[in-house]
């Protein structure tokens, strides 16, 4: 089975994960990549082959050589749930410039979508403008298979111990919940979950969640004067008290933000669900507490009890643990440049598996896999960038 072969294989299963179920995984649709991922990895020979009861597949290829560390691959089965996780009808085609028409009245243009224009001459693989195409981060999972495939069968690479892991729920910040650092047993590890070929990333989000309740009053609108109190308005009220610039459409970088994810209610009860991100950690807290602030000002206005503020973190930056281990970076950043890579080091607009294992012990940088245009129907892969990380992931673990 080629890479190709492998990620066209894996993407046509719907893995979308689910904020609202509260189970592990949060869909039993999860099951079925793992399932295979374990058959493969076992018909492989691969060694150690496991399935845990929450859905976590391990498995690891045995050292060839010693006094070696043993090193950790990690990337997420799931899908976000933002958008249609499924059925993917996912295509190849060879990128000869200009705009590629996706089906269903949906275009990618390079004039929008600029790294179209680094791929000419590439063979991608596209949506079809309906669902996403699950390359966050199921090229990842091939990359790694790829490349446990081939140490497999070329002994004659160097390597120490390689421990595999696959996590469902990584897209609703739960990825980690379950993570068995301890038999997993790597000394470091790196999750296979970037973009553009050559990313190298230690510094991540600060995240949290958080969920605005609004509990209003209805009265039939004809005798509402002094009565009613909207739910709906008052969540309305709510949002429009945050900076408008502080959102994702308006920030870049390390720019924090409030991202309003879904809004419903009535006159009744209303809900928001936002994320709230920033890489400084004193910011981050800062944010929330403008939350809390918000839902304390509306309180003495409408009453005691009216707006309710959850907040829940979800993960930290992972360089405040990664810089006390900076020999892990620096092996990425040389196995990259012995593929002829340079790299690219920048923060992560966005969070890992990584951030939150590094702070469990396991000190875990992010690489890229190749993918672009994540969450959405937009997205796409290159081919020649996929084969390229699997040998850059072969330099990461090859002997030194």
């Amino acid at each position: 089975m080629s890479l190709k072969e492998r990620f066209l294989k894996y993407v046509a299963i719907d893995t979308g994960s689910s904020e609202e179920s509260g189970q592990h995984p949060s869909t039993a649709k999860q099951w079925e990549l793992a399932k295979l991922l374990k058959e493969e990895l076992e018909e492989m020979g691969a060694a150690n082959v496991r399935l845990s009861e929450t859905c976590y597949v391990y498995a690891e290829i045995p050292a060839n050589c010693e006094n070696q560390p043993v090193i950790g691959l990690i990337a997420h089965m799931d899908t976000a749930p933002a958008v249609a996780t499924g059925p993917v009808h996912a295509r190849a085609l060879v990128y000869q410039g200009g705009d590629i028409e996706l089906g269903n009245g949906v275009w990618l243009k390079p004039d929008e979508y600029e790294s179209l224009n680094r791929h000419v001459g590439h063979e991608l693989i596209v949506t079809d403008g309906t669902t996403l195409l699950g390359g966050d981060n199921k090229a990842g999972v091939a990359e790694i298979m790829e490349l446990a495939k081939r140490l497999i069968d070329h002994p004659e690479i160097p390597h120490g111990k390689v421990c595999i892991g696959f996590t469902p729920d990584e897209e609703i910040g739960e990825g980690a919940d379950h993570f068995d650092v301890s038999g997993f047993g790597a000394d470091f590890a790196y999750t296979v979950d970037g973009g553009a070929l050559g990313e190298v990333e230690c510094e991540t989000f600060n995240a949290a969640a958080a969920r605005i309740t609004v509990h209003g009053f209805n009265i039939h609108p004809g005798a509402a004067k002094n009565k009613m109190r909207n739910a709906a308005k008052i969540a309305m009220q709510f949002a429009g008290m945050l900076p408008p610039a502080e959102a994702p459409e308006h920030t870049e970088g390390r720019e924090g933000f409030y991202h309003l994810c879904s809004m419903k209610g009535d006159e009744t009860e209303a809900q928001l669900v936002y994320i709230i991100r920033d890489h400084d950690r004193g910011i981050f807290e800062q944010r929330k507490a403008r939350m809390q602030a918000i839902g304390a000002y509306l309180n003495g206005l409408y009453g005691e009890g009216t707006v309710a503020v959850e907040l829940r973190d979800s993960y930290y930056n992972m360089k405040q643990e990664v810089d006390k281990h900076p020999h892990v970076m620096q092996r990425a950043l040389d196995a990259m440049q012995a593929c002829g890579i340079e790299p690219i080091v920048s923060p992560v607009r966005g969070g890992t598996d990584g951030a939150r294992l590094s702070y469990m012990g396991l000190p875990c940088p992010n690489l890229s896999t190749g993918g672009y245009n994540f969450h959405g129907v937009m997205e796409y892969v290159s081919l020649p960038e996929m084969e390229k990380m699997v040998d850059v992931l072969e330099a990461v673990v090859r002997a030194r």
